[in-house]
């Protein structure tokens, strides 16, 4: 190699890498979640993303480029590790189409379609389209989809540069020779085959080689298996070149590759030799020919797929092992995974993700309810304990949520992804809240059991109908929320009204029964602060449907509409009122001529009292509210 040659080799080097930090940029901006959704319907299970990338690779025929590729995405967030393991394995039968068409229309190539198909045909086809598109182009969208372009064909033309550099090398017969000179020697073999591949930057380059080779009559199958398995392992070169400069994960992800035709080649060549060495294989002196070569090419990569790809979680582990997960990275692994920062890029896909994990952090916190609720009467230390978990997981969830939500805010988002991002933002401290209860309810639990305290009969039952209508109420919120369902929203404010009027009405028969000492002290006040959990709980519902059903408006004054509600008693409103208490009543409770209890007007009457002074927590939620207007700019 001239030194004219290594500069042209290294020239194609760096347009390879320009080419795909461009492409990898361009995807990012453009798909504004569409190719994030897109991939990950692809790559929801492993067979699914062996399949596209046996479907890319056989398209480009060039397993390097679509390893490339992967690590391109995994470096920009949008695929994980774990989701590029298909995808990569898959790329490795894809590349065996191409020793099909050389094997069919010979090393040069003449037909047409095949030409087309050549990375040093198409690229630059494609780079005159990008051009063209990046001077005429008057929306975004169309210059983003150029820079794709671009950034594929520059890829490719550094590809083709590179190869081009060494390809004086195919035709050196000393450097051929490399390929065959080792028929009795299967490591030095491989170990050939693997420079050959690496020189060429094309393991389909190398196995056109032995192909061309095989078309003299001098090639055996002893002395082809050894070479083969070589150029497998090299063909992942290409993915460790194209890593240069990107995380840590990427690396992974080009290192994954690597392991995996290691192990791959290793285990059919100590097994295949092992056996040869008992049976002594009688095709061994066999001529082969290139459709024989083919064939077993692909044959090896498919049964390679089959055996592997189940197991592919030890890969993942074994590239971990091998590029450890620093300090810093593990800290991230311990956070909300779909929350990653790099989705901030692309504000659409990050805002989907974070009402996903909202509605997580949503079920949580009804789990939390629904679990402190049922020890309040058959206590359960385990139960108890997970109470406490979910209440840790809860806290995090909001942590990294109003970080996350406070950075995405700064992006460029439409009116309606405003909208949801103002639900998620009031929202999420109101789940937080009810966790928080959840855990005052269990520890309030835990008092009675340690304390051998009981209810009165009377308590009991009325702490039952108290329970079941918060655990409706929070059932209905994480609902409405999840689904976006305005109607059931609606339904949770008339139940509020309930459930503060149970409250009043439970007080008042408590200390009834401390006066006729029919309650101990002790126990009454365990009780009274399960009563007030559970209504601060309905509270907090009562938040996140009045935001579901408010945001978007010109105010958060969340005061002011549950009066304006209340006082307002639509049809609608009351009926539901009604059906509530029917649903939920005291045992007892007395109601009025028109059939409803009148504890609900005297809670009205008590807000309208209230109404001159807001407390401390209206003016915090009234400031929360003036801080999320000014961030997206209402």
């Amino acid at each position: 190699m001239t030194i004219f040659q290594f500069i042209e080799m290294l020239g194609g080097l760096a347009l390879f890498l320009y080419g795909m930090e461009v492409m990898g940029a361009g995807l990012k901006s453009a798909s504004s979640g569409k190719l994030e959704r897109l991939l990950e319907r692809l790559t929801s299970n492993k067979w699914k993303g062996a399949l596209l990338g046996t479907g890319v690779t056989a398209v480009i025929q060039s397993s390097g480029a679509t390893v490339v590729m992967v690590v391109g995405l995994v470096n920009s967030g949008i695929m994980t590790l774990e989701q590029s393991v298909g995808v990569t394995i898959g790329a490795n039968v894809g590349t065996t189409i191409t020793a099909w068409l050389l094997s069919l229309t010979g090393i040069s190539g003449s037909n047409v379609f095949l030409s087309l198909v050549k990375p040093d045909h198409f690229a630059p086809i494609l780079a005159l389209a990008g051009v063209i598109l990046i001077m005429m182009a008057k929306k975004d969208r169309t210059r983003k989809a150029a820079q794709i372009l671009m950034g594929f064909a520059v890829l490719m033309i550094g590809m083709t540069t590179m190869s081009g550099a060494l390809s004086p090398l195919a035709d050196d017969p000393d450097f051929v020779g490399l390929l065959t000179m080792f028929s009795n020697r299967p490591l030095l073999g491989l170990l050939a085959g693997l420079i050959v591949t690496v020189a060429l930057q094309s393991s389909s380059a190398s196995i056109g080689i032995l192909q061309a080779i095989s078309m003299s009559g001098s090639l055996t199958v002893g002395s082809m298996f050894p070479p083969l398995m070589g150029a497998n392992i090299g063909s992942a070169i290409t993915g460790l070149i194209g890593a240069i400069g990107a995380n840590r994960t990427a690396r992974r992800a080009a290192w994954l590759q690597m392991i995996y035709c290691i192990i791959k080649a290793g285990v059919f060549m100590i097994s295949f030799y092992a056996i040869n060495s008992i049976v002594h294989f009688p095709f061994m002196g066999v001529i082969t020919s290139p459709v024989m070569i083919a064939t077993i090419h692909t044959c090896f990569n498919i049964a390679a797929l089959l055996v592997f790809l189940p197991g592919s979680e030890l890969l993942v582990r074994m590239v971990e092992r091998m590029i450890p997960v620093l300090p810093g990275e593990q800290t991230a692994l311990h956070r909300i995974a779909i929350l990653d920062e790099h989705f901030l890029d692309t504000p659409s896909f990050a805002l989907e993700q974070a009402g996903t994990a909202m509605g997580n952090m949503a079920k949580y916190s009804r789990e939390a309810m629904d679990a402190a609720m049922e020890l309040v009467f058959v206590y359960d230390e385990e139960k108890a304990a997970r109470v406490g978990r979910i209440e840790e997981m809860v806290d995090d969830y909001e942590d990294q949520l109003n970080s996350y939500l406070v950075k995405l805010s700064r992006g460029n988002l439409s009116a309606r992804e405003s909208h949801t991002l103002s639900i998620l933002l009031h929202c999420v401290n109101d789940f937080e809240r009810m966790t928080d209860h959840a855990l005052n309810i269990m520890q309030s639990a835990r008092e009675l059991h340690e304390k051998e305290l009981a209810f009165s009969a009377k308590a009991k039952e009325e702490m039952q109908v108290y329970g079941k209508a918060v655990s409706s109420i929070v059932d209905m919120a994480v609902r409405a929320f999840i689904d976006n369902d305005l109607a059931l929203a609606r339904q949770v404010e008339p139940l509020e009204s309930v459930i503060d009027g149970i409250n009043m009405e439970e007080k008042r028969r408590h200390v009834r029964r401390l006066r006729k000492g029919k309650c101990t002290v002790e126990a009454g006040f365990i009780l009274q602060d399960i009563a007030i959990s559970y209504e601060r709980v309905a509270d907090h519902c009562s938040n996140i449907a009045v935001d579901l059903l408010q945001v978007g408006e010109d105010g958060f004054d969340t005061h002011e509409y549950l009066m304006h509600e209340r006082e307002a008693a639509t049809p609608e409103f009351s009926a539901l009122v009604r059906q509530f208490e029917e649903t939920y009543a005291l045992p007892g409770l007395k109601k009025d001529e028109d059939g409803t209890a009148d504890a609900v007007d005297k809670y009205v009457k008590r807000e309208k009292t209230a109404a001159g002074a807001k407390s401390g927590k209206a003016a915090k939620k009234e400031k929360s509210a003036k801080a999320v207007k000014k961030a997206l700019r209402v």
